[in-house]
């Protein structure tokens, strides 16, 4: 059994506490977030705290809190020697503070508190400043179902970067997608096939090989209508960018 204590309450930290909670290998010491009434109605599955100097003892503290708290909240934690570990994809090992054994257990996932989520899909990154602390961290990804990869910091972040560009950055282009056929009094819906299958489409292609469209046809007609069909200048951007990236990576002039 390994037992934690949770910091923090947002998306990634609700998850991780549902994911515990339902998980017969983990066993949740403690709950911890400022705001006590953020947690207050999980006080009947676990002990709820707002007060540091209350913490009790276990095997990982786990600060699922935002990246610019981690330093700070590592720093008030009221002991030395034990592990902790925080979920950030893009921050520092050593943001935690030095007098801790050091880890992170990042969860690669869009996390959003009202969507349901099943850990066996979420891959779950792995670091500690010290090898002996991987195989707990190892062994609590496989306690709720997911796989765990064991990075560096410099992997991680890359992960973190690629991660903004696969999934806010296409959000933002579903996004456009969505205002464009709102514009024009067309359904949004008939695109959720073609976004299932692209998505699929790289279960067996490589990116590079999927890549299809005027783009890489060179269709210079149908991009110049489609560049005067918009409307917004900021999408005309954002089309002529990507336009121009598809014909460099394809070699097309």
């Amino acid at each position: 059994m390994i037992t934690v204590v949770l910091l923090g309450a947002g998306n990634v930290a609700t998850h991780l506490f549902k994911a515990f909670l339902a998980s017969e290998e983990v066993e949740i010491k403690q709950w911890y977030n400022r705001n006590l009434k953020t947690i207050d109605k999980y006080k009947n599955k676990v002990n709820v705290t707002d007060n540091l100097s209350s913490l009790v003892e276990a095997d990982i503290y786990i600060l699922a809190v935002s990246d610019d708290a981690i330093e700070d909240l590592s720093k008030q934690l009221p002991f030395e020697n034990r592990l902790v570990v925080h979920t950030s994809g893009s921050t520092s090992l050593y943001a935690v503070d030095m007098k801790q054994k050091r880890g992170v257990f990042y969860p690669l996932q869009t996390f959003s508190k009202a969507a349901d989520l099943n850990f066996n899909d979420v891959p779950i990154c792995v670091e500690a400043l010290k090898k002996t602390d991987l195989p707990i961290l190892k062994n609590l990804a496989k306690a709720i179902g997911s796989k765990s990869h064991k990075v560096n910091s410099d992997q991680r972040q890359a992960l973190h970067l690629a991660a903004v560009f696969v999934n806010n950055f296409t959000n933002q282009l579903y996004r456009i997608a969505h205002e464009i056929t709102e514009e024009n009094g067309a359904e949004f819906n008939i695109l959720k096939p073609l976004i299932k299958e692209t998505a699929n489409k790289i279960e067996s292609l490589s990116p590079y090989m999927a890549q299809t469209g005027p783009a890489l046809r060179n269709d210079k007609k149908t991009i110049k209508r489609h560049l005067k069909q918009l409307e917004s200048d900021e999408h005309k951007a954002v089309y002529h960018l990507l336009t121009k990236s598809i014909k460099k990576t394809h070699g097309i002039r």
